[in-house]
């Protein structure tokens, strides 16, 4: 069985790119000629709002699918519709994964025994049925919060040992706020350094071929003393860095959240990319959106010496 963090760092190679599309889609993102277009009569119910915010996603991956090698479906911006919007979720990451794409569902779940087990069926095993099982959703990785302990990550484990998938747990977020939990001390350790210690220790068991877990860490690139710190302290966990362009991050803050090799990291943005067409007004949407992708792809590849 191949991990899904070995897929991801192969679709890595290969597009050049470590860049995550976040599709935290909402319907104020779309341009009005576009959201006319789809809904000429205006947006009056989730149905309509929902079956906007799909297409716009699709239409969005095929215009940069070919230059990414991952998606990052945030399902806050989808619950936010109802039932409808969970629909257009589950819909958002099988058009990712029918191109190829590796998907991240955050949804930065956990709980203790029984409903951890529930969690984790939901994004990365398969739900038992009378006769037999299926799966849920299509994710390859889901992010979940670590701060109830060892017994709210074993069935993540066990999923992950089971179908290859994995998961992001939460060690230095890139919120301003963070510090205020994630910095305090606990003896001579802060406290995402004790978590990212044991976010290696639970990935200890499932490092795939290119040396790196399938149980990887959020880390901030809005922090980038505690990310350079954090690759060397964890040098088999592989990072899921949030923070850029809307946030603020560029490039060089994130740099030393990769290895020696420009490895291990895949760096996310979504409002930065969903919304490119009021940055390049010229454009129509989807060309913006392509040309916000090369350029941070380029930002990226410059920061690490790539170019």
């Amino acid at each position: 069985m191949k991990f899904q963090i070995d897929l991801l760092i192969e679709r890595i190679r290969k597009t050049g790119n470590p860049t995550c599309v976040g599709l935290d889609t909402r319907v104020e993102y779309l341009p009005k000629a576009y959201l006319d277009s789809i809904c000429p009569d205006g947006v009056d119910s989730m149905e309509k709002a929902a079956r906007a915010i799909l297409q716009y996603n699709i239409d969005l991956l095929d215009a940069v699918a070919d230059l990414i090698p991952s998606v990052k479906v945030q399902v806050a911006y989808y619950e936010m519709y109802g039932l409808e919007g969970m629909k257009a979720f589950y819909q958002t990451v099988k058009e990712a994964k029918a191109r190829n794409l590796t998907v991240i569902v955050d949804v930065k779940r956990n709980d203790i025994g029984a409903t951890a087990e529930a969690y984790s069926a939901a994004y990365l095993g398969e739900t038992s049925l009378p006769k037999g099982a299926a799966r849920a959703c299509e994710s390859d990785f889901a992010t979940v919060n670590p701060y109830l302990g060892e017994d709210g990550i074993k069935p993540f484990l066990k999923d992950i040992a089971s179908h290859g998938t994995g998961i992001f747990a939460l060690v230095k977020t890139s919120n301003p706020s963070s510090g205020q939990l994630q910095d305090l001390m606990i003896g001579e350790k802060t406290v995402y350094q004790v978590v990212g210690d044991l976010v290696s220790e639970w990935g200890k068991d499932s490092i795939g071929e290119y040396g790196y877990s399938a149980v990887g860490a959020v880390v901030g690139a809005t922090y980038p003393e505690q990310g350079t710190e954090l690759r060397k302290r964890l040098p088999h966990t592989f990072f899921l860095v949030p923070g850029y362009g809307a946030q603020g991050a560029k490039g060089e803050d994130l740099k030393g959240c990769f290895d020696e090799k420009g490895e291990g990291a895949v760096v996310n943005a979504s409002r930065s990319i969903l919304c490119a067409w009021k940055k390049h007004p010229e454009m129509d949407f989807k060309q913006a959106a392509r040309a916000e992708v090369i350029a941070m792809r380029d930002d990226i590849a410059s920061a690490l010496g790539k170019n």
